[in-house]
Order: C-alpha cells, then sequence, then structure tokens
C-alpha cells in the first residue's frame, strides 16, 4: 500500500477531479495522477470506477446524512422531508455531475443506512405505516435526483437551448395555447419549481398518514 494514501484522500482526490472534468472523467488513473501516484495504489482501495463511483456517492451521502441527524428533534415530519430534499440537492449541486455520481451506485458504509433509523421511526410515530413512510421517502429520494441530474445537465449546456423563451418561440400560442402557458412550470427559477414540486410530493404523503 502507498505510504500515507488512504481511501479518505483517494474519495476527496476523485471528488475534485469530478469537479474538473465531470465524470467521464473520473478514472483511476486521473484520481491516481491528481495525488501524485501510480495507478496500482489505488487498488488497495478501489477496484475498478464502479467501486470508486459507490465510494464518492457515500461520502456524499455521510455529508447529507449529518446534516439530517442535526435537525432538531421535535421538527415536524413535514418540515423533515422538506429539509432533507434541500440538503440532499444540495450535496448533489455541490459537485458538477454531483446526482450522476450519486445515481445507481451502491453506498458502502451501513452507517449511512442505519442513521435513517431515527427518521423513519419518528414518521411511524405520527401515523405512518413502515411501508408508507418508505415509499413517501423512496418518491422525494427519486424525485430530488432526477430533478438535480436534469437542472446540472441544463446548467452546463452552456446555451439557451433550455430557456423558456427558446421554448417559446418554437410553439405557436394560437394552436397550443396550454402547453405554451405551461412553459413558466417547466423552465422557471429551479429553486421556486423544486420547492413547489418538493410541496406537492409532501401533500401526496400526507395523505398516506392513518
Amino acid at each position: 500500500m502507498s505510504r500515507g494514501l488512504s481511501k479518505t484522500a483517494v474519495v476527496r482526490a476523485a471528488l475534485d477531479v469530478l469537479d474538473d472534468a465531470g465524470i467521464d472523467g473520473v478514472t483511476v488513473r486521473a484520481v491516481a495522477a491528481r495525488l501524485g501516484v501510480q495507478a496500482p495504489a489505488l487498488y488497495w482501495h478501489v477496484r475498478d470506477k464502479a467501486e470508486l463511483l459507490d465510494e464518492m456517492a457515500t461520502e456524499i451521502w455521510r455529508q447529507v446524512s449529518a446534516e439530517v441527524a442535526a435537525l432538531p428533534a421535535d421538527l415536524p415530519w413535514d418540515r423533515v422531508m422538506t429539509e432533507f430534499a434541500a440538503i440532499t440537492r444540495r450535496a448533489l449541486l455541490a459537485h458538477r455531475d454531483g446526482a450522476k455520481v450519486f445515481s445507481g451506485t451502491y453506498l458502502t458504509d451501513a452507517g449511512a443506512l442505519q442513521a435513517q433509523e431515527d427518521r423513519f421511526a419518528r414518521m411511524v410515530e405520527e401515523g405512518f405505516s413502515v411501508a408508507d413512510a418508505t415509499r413517501a421517502y423512496s418518491l422525494l429520494y427519486s424525485f430530488t435526483i432526477g430533478f438535480c441530474i436534469e437542472e446540472q445537465a441544463a446548467a452546463q449546456a452552456g446555451d439557451d437551448r433550455f430557456s423558456e423563451a427558446r421554448r417559446a418561440a418554437r410553439l405557436d400560442e394560437s394552436t397550443h395555447p396550454v402547453i405554451a402557458q405551461g412553459g413558466p412550470q417547466i423552465f422557471g427559477d429551479p429553486d421556486a419549481r423544486f420547492t413547489d414540486l418538493v410541496t406537492l410530493i409532501i401533500a401526496t404523503a400526507a395523505s398516506l398518514r392513518a
């Protein structure tokens, strides 16, 4: 093992490469170069890019879990869900292609899963079944990941292809009035859209409450 090289250092370097080059630029060789070592030195910690992405996603999730765990213990379930969505979005947007890194990866730290126990137990205490609490968070989680993937792709496109004005110019409002009027809901301020849609999801979750 390379002297002084830890998994933590490898993951931090990988996140730095991600911020510089995006997910396609994250390779074991690129991370090794960032650390000033040869690629084989990293194989003590990660066998390939898939494992490297798993570790990167796990580190992001640790940050999310720590922030959620620090929320006030008496915060109502709907506020906790709102904060969870906001915290997760911030963590994903903090890195270039952060949402893509997180999507479909495997969490290697069981502690990141165990940290959810209090949050789900609180929902059960407030009238949700375990199944419905899980469904509600699965919906919120999947939405947040998907929203951030789209948000980052649009932001990184570097042109106006994803602008409301560009969309409006392609539509004849006289023949497609409903579609035209929907533009602000799709291409409006991303912060406002995210908040609005999270509110809708939480309202749906509330309908599951006994």
